[in-house]
């Protein structure tokens, strides 16, 4: 139950990240129950498959058939009943104003109708991803509607500052901020608002959390033993390891290797596939 991923058109490199297709084939009664979280907005067209989230404490709602989810601080909980396929991409942050009208950290760790960020657009994506015979032709759907949307936004160029913080979160996230602002030769006050801007989260939270995906993602195989070292060495202690993972997946270490999380790994499996 993995994922296939692809990487976006030359015109959408600045924005998306990759597009991935999962989907699975199970009993119309398995109700599966799993953790999301995201370091990007993540577009999913739901083709097969009822989900809900937990929006609230207790509160399970859906969000339709086309649906954005921002970048999370804290896990999501997701139940998906049954058979599920799903079409998305992941948006790039440095790409997120040539997109998307609102700051990202108005949206951050929520889960919302896709057209309330891009009007009817959405219900033309959904249409063209359900219409799609194949992989390639989906993707080419959701991509025609993402560059009708760049251009209706008058075709900004992404922000190349935050696509290097993009690099430094994803393969340096040991940096602490003040070091990353002067790399980027901008102010930590600088680097702030435009992290809330564009990643929907402060610098701090964005390479904690970062830090943490590099432990899971060795923790489920997707990388080789010096990585897997390496990544233990970014924790100062057993219990700063610890509070972590309670915080981004609310398990500790132990649990969450023995946990069964088909859904978070599939991302996972993105994610080492798709550092670049």
């Amino acid at each position: 139950m993995l994922p296939r991923n692809y990487a976006p058109s030359l015109g959408l490199r600045g924005f998306i990240r990759r597009h991935y297709v999962f989907e699975a084939d199970l009993p119309d009664n398995y109700l599966l129950e799993d953790k999301l979280l995201s370091e990007f907005p993540f577009i999913r067209i739901l083709v097969k498959g009822e989900w809900t989230a937990e929006t609230s404490p207790g509160n399970w709602t859906s969000s339709g058939r086309a649906v954005f989810f921002g970048p999370n601080a804290r896990p999501l909980n997701v139940r998906c009943q049954g058979s599920f396929k799903v079409v998305g991409f992941a948006v790039r942050p440095s790409g997120w104003k040539g997109l998307f009208p609102c700051p990202a950290n108005d949206v951050a760790d929520q889960m919302l109708p896709l057209s309330d960020l891009i009007g009817s657009a959405a219900d033309d994506m959904l249409q063209g991803v359900m219409n799609a015979s194949d992989d390639h032709t989906a993707i080419k759907a959701i991509e025609n509607v993402m560059l009708a949307v760049h251009e209706q936004r008058g075709r900004p160029s992404g922000d190349q500052t935050m696509r290097l913080f993009e690099d430094i979160a994803q393969f340096d996230s040991t940096t602490p901020v003040h070091v990353a602002a002067e790399r980027l030769g901008i102010s930590v006050r600088q680097l702030e608002r435009r992290c809330l801007t564009t990643f929907g989260h402060l610098p701090k939270t964005i390479l904690r959390r970062s830090r943490f995906l590099d432990m899971a993602t060795a923790l489920r195989g997707f990388s080789d033993p010096d990585q897997e070292l390496l990544a233990a060495l970014r924790y100062f202690d057993q219990s700063h390891r610890t509070n972590e993972f309670k915080h981004f997946i609310g398990l500790p270490p132990g649990a969450f290797e023995k946990a069964p999380t088909p859904l978070l790994t599939a991302g996972l499996k993105l994610r080492a596939e798709g550092l670049t």
